[in-house]
């Protein structure tokens, strides 16, 4: 397996902790995705959504960490959160369809 250039930075490495909690950040967007389809009712659907929504907020947040130190140069940190920043609008947008269609 090859290994991320944005997580190749030494100290990124080692930094167990904040790499951990950017993957776990990143998995749960997808996985309350897929778990709130799997509901019953679009009301769960979009529970799930929101959660989806806040951890891609978290991610968000943690991109500006991993850059503030120093792990993640500019132009890797502008590609992640923008990436991050029009899922979380998609899936805004995704909630409000839900919301207002029966």
């Amino acid at each position: 397996m090859q290994k991320s250039k944005s997580t190749g930075n030494e100290y990124f490495r080692k930094d167990w902790g904040l790499k951990d909690q950017i993957q776990r950040a990143a998995v749960s967007i997808m996985s309350n995705i897929a778990e709130g389809f799997e509901r019953k009712s679009d009301k769960e659907f979009c529970q799930f959504l929101y959660i989806a929504k806040a951890s891609a907020g978290e991610l968000r947040s943690l991109l500006y960490v991993a850059f503030d130190i120093g792990y993640i140069d500019q132009k890797t940190f502008d590609v992640f959160v923008i990436t991050a920043q029009n899922l979380s609008g998609k899936i805004g947008n995704f909630i409000k369809y839900l919301a207002t269609t029966k």
